[in-house]
């Protein structure tokens, strides 16, 4: 009897202490699986992704570990598979992919079935996707003048061409990004020239990114071509710039114009 009790004693904080470690290890496998799940997305712990990243490794630790205890209780004492379940089972995060595409309409009882974290991941991808419009349109000036606009291109392009590896380059389409970024950019440039409608619209069909029925609507409105050409080169680079965040490189300078020098002539002195 007195050994019952010492060993019941003894039992409960060891049974603590490895829920404890189980959550512990399950809070770091969840988070090790949903780097892995977000790989190439953005970052999970983010500005505006991090809280909604704690809700969804949180819960899935205490629902692992849970679930954990409930089988070993279940199967006996089994210390060896109570930590191998408790860490094994977040990977469902990387392996098991909840659906986030948008395909599932979202309902009361799916969200209940998984705890909701189908819901939060959906917020954690929201807020990955904010933080990633934030940081590529930072690099972005919308004050910049069409030269400036279209170095920046060549600029970013030039980045990611020195550090993406061939593959990463055939699929992001980076040269043909740019070529799309400096045709538009050319006509913008044409028209604040003043040119002709006619020049115009031959400029326009000479490359297939402008054949679009829509620029054509405006031919009768050069500036308001010109605003809309300036807008799509603006939201394609910073698809371009994307295309370096999503790769990692989230130390890629801001592009910086060089400042304006202002030359004042001299009218030259008169003999006398």
């Amino acid at each position: 009897m007195e050994s019952a009790a010492a060993r019941g004693v003894t039992t409960v904080p060891g049974e603590a202490l490895g829920l404890g470690v189980t959550f512990a290890l399950a809070f770091a496998s969840a988070a090790f699986f949903l780097f892995l799940r977000c790989e190439g997305k953005g970052r999970p712990f983010g500005p505006s992704s991090r809280w909604w990243a704690l809700a969804v490794v949180g819960i899935t630790s205490a629902l692992s570990t849970a679930v954990a205890f409930a089988g070993v209780t279940l199967l006996s004492h089994l210390p060896h598979a109570f930590l191998g379940v408790g860490v094994a089972a977040p990977s469902w995060l990387w392996l098991g992919q909840i659906r986030n595409n948008g395909e599932a309409r979202r309902n009361l009882a799916r969200d209940a079935s998984t705890l909701w974290l189908a819901r939060l991941l959906a917020r954690m991808h929201e807020g990955m996707a904010d933080d990633r419009d934030t940081w590529c349109e930072r690099r972005v000036d919308p004050m910049w003048s069409t030269d400036e606009l279209h170095m920046a291109a060549r600029v970013y392009q030039e980045y990611l061409r020195e550090r993406l590896s061939l593959e990463e380059k055939r699929r992001a389409r980076i040269h043909a990004v740019l070529s799309g970024i400096e045709t538009r950019l050319g006509i913008v440039q044409i028209i604040e020239n003043g040119v002709a409608r006619q020049k115009v619209e031959v400029a326009l069909d000479e490359a297939r990114v402008t054949r679009e029925p829509r620029y054509r609507r405006y031919l009768d409105d050069l500036g308001r071509l010109a605003n809309i050409l300036r807008h799509d080169a603006e939201r394609d680079l910073v698809r371009l710039i994307s295309v370096g965040y999503a790769a990692g490189y989230r130390k890629m300078p801001c592009y910086r114009p060089a400042p304006m020098v202002n030359r004042r002539v001299s009218a030259p002195a008169s003999g006398g």
